[in-house]
């Protein structure tokens, strides 16, 4: 199996300061992003001269936050960062979670930290901001829920899922946006990967959510479907988190997706946190009776 070694880790901890709106990263010279009402850029604590921190550095250090991406890989890769905003006192805010697209091998790219959907009074209240989790895959695997339709024709994500007293459920959906049909039958084809991309082998997968536990609706029999342009399927994803004596915990982060045999594989975030229970349950593909029949996207 082909493995991708990328530069940055699954999580970053530390409070960095709001940069400055310095020398035009992409959305930093933005006349929204303007200096806190009622303080002074002076307030700001901390060293604005922080070195890079595997591949991610803030730059500045003044009211607009931003930060800055390099790409050490050797193919392109998008990046998900989730920032948590903190106050003066470092107090939680709010946090925002942000993707850099197609950054590619050697590229250093800077954009703001987006702002825009935060409560005013968080928005103002904000200093600092910390780098909490980092996650990248290969653009060339890199889920699509909306845009462009990709040139394998459907777009394959995860949900944000359901947790409940250790039990975890996430949804993994396909869309067909292209213009054919696309047939599916059987389960999704998984390769579980941890926070440095390499193949965890250790981890049980198993055909149906009834091996994990009744009642999850990842319990039905494989069957053939037909998807329409703008059909829908979806699969489930269930494990528990329950940690035993004897062994370590296992989290995989990644799950490279393959919908069917000689599908292009999709890598997605569903932060398996598998305990030590060894193992994770897949349900067969079924056809999502939420979607409809629709036009179809002008592919990429």
């Amino acid at each position: 199996m082909r493995r991708v070694a990328l530069a940055l880790p699954a999580a970053i901890a530390g409070a960095l300061l709001l940069p400055a709106c310095g020398s035009s990263p992409d959305g930093v010279n933005d006349p929204s992003c303007g200096k806190p009402a009622g303080t002074s850029s002076s307030a700001l604590p901390g060293n604005p001269s922080d070195p890079k921190t595997d591949g991610v550095k803030i730059v500045g250090a003044a009211a607009c936050p931003a930060f800055e991406v390099t790409n050490e890989a050797t193919e392109a890769v998008t990046y998900t960062i989730t920032f948590q905003l903190l106050s003066s006192s470092g107090a939680a805010l709010e946090s925002s979670k942000q993707t850099v697209p197609s950054v590619k091998p050697g590229q250093t790219v800077q954009h703001a930290v987006d702002l825009g959907e935060l409560p005013g009074g968080a928005r103002g209240e904000a200093r600092r901001v910390k780098i909490i989790k980092v996650r990248s895959v290969p653009t060339a695997e890199a889920p699509t829920e909306a845009g462009p339709c990709p040139p394998s024709g459907v777009r394959v994500y995860v949900d944000d899922g359901d947790a409940a007293m250790g039990l975890r459920a996430v949804g993994l959906h396909l869309t067909n946006c292209g213009t054919d049909a696309y047939r599916l039958n059987g389960y999704p084809q998984l390769q579980l990967l941890d926070e440095g991309h390499e193949l965890v082998d250790s981890v049980r997968i198993l055909h149906g959510g009834d091996t994990i536990a009744t009642g999850t609706g990842a319990d039905v029999k494989p069957q053939p479907l037909v998807l329409r342009p703008g059909e829908s399927a979806r699969a489930g994803l269930i494990w528990r988190n329950t940690t035993g004596m004897g062994s370590d915990p296992m989290d995989a982060p990644y799950v490279r997706v393959v919908a069917k045999p000689g599908a292009d594989a999709v890598m997605v975030t569903p932060e398996l946190d598998l305990g030590t229970t060894g193992k994770v349950g897949v349900g067969a593909w079924q056809r999502d009776d939420t979607s409809r029949p629709a036009p179809p996207v002008p592919r990429e």
